[in-house]
């Protein structure tokens, strides 16, 4: 995956489209503590309406706005079959 795949601001644009000329707000900016997950609420004004968008950050660095799967214990033989 290219670099600027992995930044918010091409997600959002992504979805979006340009932002350029209009208002975009960072509401919120949080890091669970528990599950190392980091989520952003980011605003946008239109002439239409204003509407809010959620991002999360997954372990692969990638924002998306569906948020990561919760870890799973599992079990395997990788770590003792070297």
């Amino acid at each position: 995956m290219a670099a600027g795949n992995r930044s918010l601001r091409f997600q959002v644009e992504k979805l979006v489209g340009s932002t350029r000329g209009q208002t975009a707000r960072v509401r919120l900016r949080e890091r669970s503590r528990t599950a190392g997950t980091c989520r952003v609420c980011i605003e946008f004004e239109r002439p239409a309406g204003s509407f809010s968008l959620f991002f999360f950050r997954h372990a692969d660095g990638t924002w998306h706005v569906f948020p990561p799967d919760r870890r799973r214990p599992e079990m395997g033989t990788s770590r003792i079959a070297a």
